[in-house]
């Protein structure tokens, strides 16, 4: 069992940086690959980054490739979502989640799912 709980959302401007974390609880967090993902309203979740277990391997949307970089650090069990050049249509609730296994960019494959947390960026 993992719990995830999201932080570091808010309200920014075109061009300005975000860092978002997940805190994870559970024994078995260091053996999963870690998602983001993010739904704005009236749209469907969509993915945005994974990384693999170790960290080694990460994987992102072309929409933000190049923008975000995840990153895990498994001694504090956290993982992060570093946002840069954000844009209006980055704006969304901003989930981590996890599951065991095989990393996948499908939101639907995916265990425990944080709260979430609002990101809004303003033009």
């Amino acid at each position: 069992q993992v719990q995830l709980v999201e932080s570091g959302g808010g309200l920014v401007q075109t061009g300005d940086s975000l860092r978002l974390s997940c805190a994870a609880s559970g024994r078995t967090f260091s053996s999963y690959p870690m998602g983001w993902f993010r739904q704005a309203p009236g749209k469907e979740r969509e993915f945005v980054a994974v990384i693999n277990w170790s960290g080694g391997s990460t994987m992102y949307a072309d929409s933000v490739k190049g923008r975000f970089t995840i990153s895990r650090d498994n001694a504090k069990k956290q993982v992060y979502l570093q946002m840069n050049s954000l844009k209006p249509e980055d704006t969304a609730v901003y989930y981590c989640a996890a599951r065991p296994g095989t990393w996948s960019n499908k939101w639907y494959e995916y265990n425990y799912w944080g709260q979430g947390t609002q990101v809004t960026v303003s033009s």
